[in-house]
């Protein structure tokens, strides 16, 4: 496998980003090294070179933010904005995002190691596009009048009864890394958009595009302490601003089993939680589909961002009359991809974003092929560091197999024959996760009625990975609590008051 790891210039910007102690938290309006003084680098995942020096948030720090986010919560500076002036400020962070689109989309390339293509056409865009949807929000927030048939009224009184809808409070974000910046859009745009304050937390591996966000946000003019940045390590800064008093609600995406110890971290204070969780999602290619479409579209859900995507389309059931095109197209759609670094604008594929995470994807795929599974295309990691893996497409992977039951989060599919269509929508529930699923066929009603049956928070069909800020996205069973994006993300950052008037 070869591969060209080699990437040419920064542009000049994001050299002097770097160049400029990017690393440091942003509490209170101000850049401030970490209390213990700790640092630690986050690194080029294709060339293990240090990009910058970040301070190591610890509990200490987040008290500090947490107390400055609390206080800006009250202020007049931002309590007292109107929502029309809130939804000009979210326009505003959108438009200096837009401006800077090409240096957010090479940071997030260096740092997490995907295609510059992928940053720059989608998920950077993508982003923005966040602040744009919910810059519409604030000012469509509404409560509620109430009629009431209370006995208790006074003789010639009436109640008056309505709702108002509040800010939860101090939001706790907590990112991962596989799409830091969308991630992170998806949950600032809502707190803010309902007057929400916030501590944001990027993933250890990926801090980089959170914290050049942090700068646009002080030129957007976000009141001092309205967003709040602490970098550091999940057992220290998450755990810390999960259990914080101050804290209103987490929300968080990640691994479920990150997940479900911050459950336990937030259960003390009954911080309300939303996590999007872990999945393996279930492609159904039935014997009516348009065969192009769907190994193009499943073949990109596996394989683009090297498969680390929480719908990444990693399990592939296709009617034994179709099941050799579907294996025989997507080995080919893998062997045709370029792997290079992610700012080589040839390359389609960067690395994984980190030794760690190739060893644990090499080691599944090892783990199965000992146990009989055939690899069919891919199965080998390489690369200066090893982080590289080759996009891999596995057959006779038994239902009980690790590769079939757990989030891989690598460009690794397997591919399994079926014979009848409830007995596939069996195989496809067989599974604690149910974050999302596609169906592909030109049945109507095989579409409807196999929608109808999966259980998943999203299913597409004749499509996957098919996201944006209006269309709700979240999972089922042990894929998290809650969804984000719509009008439901807007409810994760609002409270209802009732009150009650006699007059």
């Amino acid at each position: 496998m070869t591969i060209e790891t080699s990437r040419g210039p920064l542009r000049d910007t994001v050299a002097a980003f770097l160049a400029d102690d990017p690393g440091r938290l942003l509490v209170d309006g101000r850049w401030m090294n970490a209390a213990s003084g700790e640092r630690f680098p986050t690194l080029d995942p294709a060339t293990g070179e240090t990009l910058a020096v970040v301070a190591r948030g610890r509990a200490a720090d987040v008290d500090a933010a947490v107390g400055a986010a609390s206080r800006a919560l009250k202020s007049a500076r931002w309590a007292k904005m109107t929502p029309a002036d809130r939804g000009a400020l979210l326009w505003r962070i959108a438009d200096l995002m837009q401006a800077d689109l090409d240096d957010l989309a090479e940071l997030e390339t260096l740092d997490q190691g995907k295609s510059v293509r992928t940053s720059r056409f989608g998920e950077v865009p993508a982003a923005i596009n966040q602040f744009r949807y919910y810059a519409g929000w604030p000012t469509k927030i509404l409560g509620e009048t109430i009629p009431t048939s209370l006995s208790r009224t006074p003789p010639g009184k009436e109640v008056f009864a309505y709702t108002r809808r509040e800010p939860v409070g101090v939001v706790a974000a907590i990112v991962p890394w596989n799409s830091p910046l969308i991630m992170t859009a998806m949950k600032l745009a809502p707190a803010l958009a309902a007057g929400c304050t916030i501590v944001l937390k990027p993933a250890e591996n990926t801090p980089l595009t959170a914290l050049y966000l942090g700068r646009l946000l002080q030129r957007a003019g976000v009141p001092d302490g309205v967003v709040n940045i602490v970098t550091g390590f999940g057992g220290e800064a998450g755990q810390a601003l999960a259990e914080h008093p101050g804290v209103a609600k987490v929300a968080f995406t990640g691994s479920t089993a990150v997940g479900k110890h911050l459950v336990a971290n937030a259960a003390g204070n009954l911080t309300r939680l939303t996590l999007e969780l872990g999945g393996k999602s279930p492609a159904l290619v039935l014997p009516d589909a348009d065969l192009a479409n769907a190994i193009s579209g499943i073949s990109r859900g596996i394989f683009d961002n090297s498969g680390q995507v929480c719908v990444a389309s990693s399990r592939v059931y296709a009617h034994r009359d179709v099941y050799q095109d579907v294996v025989d197209g997507m080995a080919a759609a893998g062997e045709a991809l370029r792997l290079g670094h992610g700012l080589d604008s040839a390359a389609d594929l960067g690395p994984l974003v980190s030794v760690a995470q190739a060893g644990r994807v090499a080691d599944l795929v090892d783990e199965g092929r000992a146990a009989g599974a055939t690899v069919v295309t891919g199965g080998e990691r390489g690369g200066p560091q090893g982080t590289f893996y080759a996009p891999t497409v596995i057959t006779d992977v038994r239902a009980d197999m690790r590769l079939m039951r757990e989030e891989i989060f690598g460009p690794v599919a397997v591919v399994t024959p079926f014979d009848d269509l409830d007995e596939v929508i069996g195989w496809s529930n067989d599974s604690p996760y149910g974050l999302a699923a596609s169906v592909w066929t030109e049945g109507l009603s095989d579409a409807h009625r196999v929608a109808a049956q999966l259980q998943a928070g999203t299913v597409w069909v004749n499509c996957h990975s098919f996201l944006g800020p209006e269309l709700p996205k979240g999972g089922h069973k042990e894929s998290g609590w809650g969804y984000e994006n719509g009008a439901q993300g807007l409810e994760n950052y609002l409270e209802t008051k009732t009150v009650v008037m006699v007059i």
